[in-house]
């Protein structure tokens, strides 16, 4: 389910739990909601607020960790590929097919996960892509004829494969997400607060406007955790602005 559509859902259930705890309010006897009960269900639901509080910090602080790993991470593959190109050119013309090869590569990738952000996972959209294999099998076959060019072909390999660690890394956590269950598990939390809200809250208009503002911001939090823990998809995404400029800086020379 799409991050925005998550967070919606949950937005509304957290409202409509609130007004259902109005109506509930009106139909118990009173004494179920004399003060020493009403001061019981505030310390009960007190320690579920402490715990959803306390999830909702970790997990957006979580997800911000993630997207800010992989905004260095595309940054460093970025200068990694115009070193590679470098190298390649210092090689000789015999890398001009690899390096073509590796334009190639970066405007498909640029493509492919920028292109549309069509929101599924990068894992998906990625499927069968070989990442920088393809240039890699070229270097190896080459035939260095001095020291010169031997190093320089060592040094393309094993800037490569720092290239090509990232890419599967990236294929690997495309797909990480907020767990089902504990959704499941943070949502009934949630429900349970507002369900207590409508309960003992007054009712007016004024209180029951700021409780379904309430419910729009815990779901706003919760879109945001979902969207920024895939951060090559959807509203929130790491720029491809250093791919773009490493492009523009490949094949000189």
């Amino acid at each position: 389910m799409a991050a925005l559509e998550t967070g919606c859902i949950i937005a509304l259930l957290l409202a409509c739990s609130a007004l259902l705890g109005t109506r509930i309010s009106r139909r118990l006897p009173d004494h179920h909601l004399s003060a020493d009960s009403k001061e019981a269900i505030k310390l009960a639901t007190a320690v579920v607020g402490t715990l959803s509080a306390l999830a909702l910090g970790f997990l957006v602080a979580s997800a911000k960790t993630t997207f800010d790993d992989a905004e260095t991470e595309l940054r460093t593959s970025a200068a990694r590929l115009i070193l590679l190109d470098r190298v390649m050119a210092q090689y000789g013309p015999e890398t001009t097919d690899a390096r073509a090869k590796l334009a190639n590569l970066v405007k498909s990738r640029i493509d492919l996960t920028w292109g549309g952000m069509s929101g599924e996972p990068i894992g998906t959209r990625m499927a069968g892509d070989l990442g920088i294999e393809p240039v890699q099998k070229l270097l190896r076959a080459l035939a260095p004829r001095d020291d010169v060019q031997r190093l320089l072909k060592e040094r393309a390999l094993e800037v490569s494969s720092g290239i090509a660690e990232a890419h599967w890394l990236v294929l690997e956590t495309g797909n990480e997400g907020l767990p089902s269950a504990f959704l499941v598990v943070l949502t009934f939390w949630l429900i349970v607060i507002f369900l207590t809200f409508g309960l003992l809250s007054p009712h007016n208009g004024t209180v029951l406007s700021i409780i379904i503002v309430c419910a729009l911001s815990v779901g706003g939090a919760v879109f945001i955790i979902n969207d920024m823990a895939h951060p090559y998809g959807g509203l929130i995404y790491v720029s491809d602005e250093p791919l773009r400029i490493a492009l523009s800086q490949m094949g000189r020379a």
